[in-house]
């Protein structure tokens, strides 16, 4: 069989993918690819992404080092690395090693907005900091659970414990968000590795935190320092790689949207399992029993910034439009003025009569990404953009559709919504039961939608949160922690040795 090795393409060249599809080879591919680079071929849509060779070496070298300091930290104590995590979050609250983490991070956030970035999640402030320290702490004082008894069978002659072990390396790509860093290194506790490879917009501020507070942790705690490895590129080809990597035992990738979902279908492509944080926008459904004070907290507690799990759709049964929708808009309205801004409205086509017309004629400034932009208050989509995760700055976002009852908003929820989170406010335990019963979501309540978060929830810093998207998960919850990040290794003890089958 020949295996002759890829070193160029051509304009118009034809790839096979998904096994009875093809694409042709772009050429602007074919005149950036040279000897040395790879090519992966997404077997989903046919996407063919380029990957330098030097990204292709810089993501092996730290994937290599990772294994070997994986393979070292099997004989490290779990006091070693209870005093890691605790000298880690020592670290981070030192104000004079902070400095240098804070300068980093400043810049950052500056070059994000010369160039149009979001930067909510990547300003490391004074809450972030804490948060940080404090999640270290959780795990510094949690046990990682290596070499547990899961359960054991007596026989005969002889016995078998199953015993939970590391994974091996877990590979990390996320967008600019400094405090994974934290969340992240719980996977040591249960002796694992890591590679990080993190947004172009927070590199200066990972590359500081490391530089400054992690590795002088690892160090001074006895841990080898090839345990946790930055991969130092700001080239998105660097997370295609990591996750190409067929060594990884684990991908997580945190963030949204399609770039989210390709690189869980490089990862799944290359044998490696994976953990897609994928969409988030939670829904909230309105059903005919609801305390409007309820709704009114509900809904603007869960627009108070936005991350994953945000309020993004509302649902009103029509019994209760005339009643419900005015304490929405007030609750959007409030939420916005927390932060100094205006609120947006979507109405799905069909429902506009329970809005005030003024909404969709007056316009106001939205806080983007850009700058302020001048936006009607309210407009109309039609029902496919029930599926729109919107992102926002500082003006908060919010679909709003009327639905007949309780059955339809639980049917638009599974048709259109990214199967995550559900919340229905109503004070009729048999609504709740039927919505629990139908519904498709992992994480489900009766209020504001803020909740699902790993260390909110479950007092453990979380690694990434799982949709249902892409079906359910065997075996494990939504919510991926550092104490999940596992398997089982069975170890068998024969006491009569002429025991036999």
């Amino acid at each position: 069989m020949n295996h002759a090795r890829l070193t160029s393409l051509e304009a118009g060249q034809t790839i096979v993918f998904g096994g009875d599809r093809t694409t042709q080879v772009s050429a602007e591919l074919a005149e950036a690819f040279v000897d040395g680079d790879r090519l992966v071929v997404v077997q989903e849509d046919g996407s063919l992404l380029r990957i330098p060779a030097a990204e292709h070496a810089l993501v092996e070298s730290a994937v290599s080092s990772a294994l070997a300091g994986f393979a070292a930290l099997a004989n490290v104590s779990d006091e070693a690395i209870t005093e890691f995590f605790d000298r880690f979050a020592d670290l981070l609250e030192d104000d004079v090693v902070f400095a240098a983490i804070a300068t980093a991070n400043a810049a950052d956030v500056e070059g994000a907005r010369a160039r149009g970035r979001s930067t909510t999640r990547l300003e490391l402030g004074s809450s972030m900091r804490a948060d940080m320290a404090a999640g270290l702490r959780v795990w510094r004082d949690s046990d990682g659970g290596r070499n547990d008894t899961v359960a054991s069978h007596e026989h005969d002659g002889w016995s078998v414990e199953a015993l939970r072990a590391p994974l091996g390396v877990v590979g990390f790509v996320f967008e600019g968000r400094p405090n994974v860093f934290a969340d992240a290194c719980g996977v040591i506790r249960s002796g694992n590795a890591v590679v990080f490879r993190i947004g172009s917009d927070a590199l200066g501020t990972a590359r500081a935190i490391v530089e400054h507070a992690l590795l002088p942790a690892l160090i001074a705690c006895g841990l080898p320092p090839d345990v946790v490895q930055l991969v130092d590129s700001p080239q998105r080809s660097a997370g295609h790689a990591l996750f190409a990597d067929g060594r990884l035992a684990l991908a997580v990738a945190r963030g949204s949207g399609s770039a989210v979902a390709q690189l869980g279908a490089v990862a799944s492509q290359s044998g490696v399992p994976v953990s897609l944080h994928g969409t988030g926008g939670a829904w909230m459904l309105v059903g005919e029993h609801g305390a409007l004070d309820d709704v009114r907290h509900a809904v603007e507690h869960s627009l108070d910034r936005k991350v994953c799990n945000t309020l993004n759709c509302i649902a009103v049964v029509r019994e209760r439009e005339a009643e419900v929708v005015p304490v929405v808009l007030e609750a959007l309205t409030a939420a916005a003025g927390r932060r100094g801004a205006n609120g947006r409205l979507h109405v799905v086509a069909g429902s506009e009569s329970s809005v005030p017309g003024d909404w969709f004629d007056t316009f106001v400034p939205i806080e983007r990404a850009e700058g302020s932009v001048l936006e009607a208050k309210a407009s109309v989509l039609d029902e496919a953009g029930l599926a729109m995760e919107w992102e926002w700055e500082d003006s908060p976002e919010l679909t709003l559709v009327v639905v007949d009852d309780l059955e339809e908003a639980i049917r638009l929820f599974n048709t259109y919504s990214p199967h995550f989170v559900a919340s229905l406010i109503s004070d009729d335990p048999a609504e709740h039961d039927r919505c629990w019963a139908s519904i498709d979501a992992p994480f489900v309540g009766n209020g504001f939608t803020r909740w699902v978060d790993g260390q909110y929830a479950l007092d453990k810093p979380e690694l990434g949160l799982s949709n249902w998207q892409g079906g359910r998960m065997l075996g494990r919850g939504g919510i991926l922690s550092g104490d999940g990040v596992h398997t089982v290794r069975y170890r068998a003890t024969v006491t009569d040795p002429s025991t036999r089958r």
